[in-house]
């Protein structure tokens, strides 16, 4: 990783260009440390950044549009728990019709901008059987299963061709967040998420078939994003939100409405541990 707050690496593209000098443009000089990608539980955190300065995505030269209710997409620029940072409000999904590199290129802006460390969150069912909904996981590692690798194409100026994906959870930073749960007396799971295309939900029959290859939980999202900022060396850190047993484990139909539920009402908690988790990051990213 660079130092003195330099990009770690700005991908090629000149969609990707365009947005970061946007981006510099309509906030003036500025040099976060952290990107954090607002999911489900922590769209709150868009009124805790100090000093916030805000844009639509859709304002931005080649900024893909979300069609789902509760991914608004903004770009928010300015101080999260003591740290410069920028927040991204809301996602796209490549089951939306999303091309992968177009899912990617928020990340791949944040990249440009500097970040030295991405917090992802997201929804997942509950595949192991202690978990239930409410429940906040711990990302430990993950499982692709969505079967189009975002990196295909160009290599991204600043990322490798053949990125490592051992170690794609920070340690240092899972250690973080684990103390800051135990400080605030917050319950937290940790596990294995498997990301699929979607937009169906599995069957019971493939969560079955998820359980015994490891996984923990599964959802449709953070897998392409976590991809791309790990090409480009920036350090990862996840936590999902457990808003519903996956199928087959309730005798309850699944329904996006639930999700919306669970995640509005574990939002203060959620919200509580990531601002918690960033203020112990500060010192492991200068």
């Amino acid at each position: 990783m660079s130092g003195g707050g330099g990009p770690v690496g700005v991908a090629s593209g000149h969609g990707v260009e365009l947005a970061v000098r946007a981006v510099l443009e309509r906030f003036g000089p500025f040099e976060p440390l952290l990107g954090v990608i607002l999911g489900s539980g922590l769209g709150g955190l868009a009124d805790r950044f100090e000093g916030a300065q805000v844009v639509v995505g859709s304002d931005l030269p080649g900024w893909p549009r979300s069609t789902v209710e509760g991914h608004e997409g903004k770009v928010i620029c300015g101080t999260l728990a003591g740290v410069p940072a920028v927040g991204l409000s809301g996602r796209v999904h490549m089951y939306e019709g999303h091309a992968p590199e177009a899912v990617i290129l928020p990340v791949r802006v944040l990249v440009g901008l500097g970040i030295r460390a991405l917090v992802v969150s997201n929804a997942a069912g509950g595949i192991r059987r202690d978990l239930r909904a409410g429940d906040l996981m711990l990302i430990a590692d993950h499982i692709d299963l969505m079967y189009r690798n975002p990196l295909v194409g160009p290599v991204g100026r600043g990322e490798t061709r053949w990125p490592d994906m051992y170690g794609t959870y920070d340690g240092e930073l899972r250690d973080a967040v684990r103390a800051v749960a135990l400080e605030r007396r917050i319950p937290l799971q940790e596990g294995i998420y498997a990301g699929l295309l979607g937009p169906s939900y599995e069957t019971p029959a493939e969560v079955r078939a998820l359980r015994r290859l490891g996984a923990d939980a599964v959802g449709m999202s953070t897998v392409p994003e976590v991809i791309a900022a790990r090409a480009a060396g920036v350090r990862c850190v996840g936590v999902s939100c457990i808003t519903n047993l996956a199928a087959g484990l309730s005798p309850e139909l699944l329904d996006h409405e639930e999700v919306l539920e669970t995640t509005r009402q574990v939002a203060e908690r959620f919200q509580s541990l990531v601002l918690g988790s960033i203020e112990r990051f500060a010192p492991l990213l200068g």
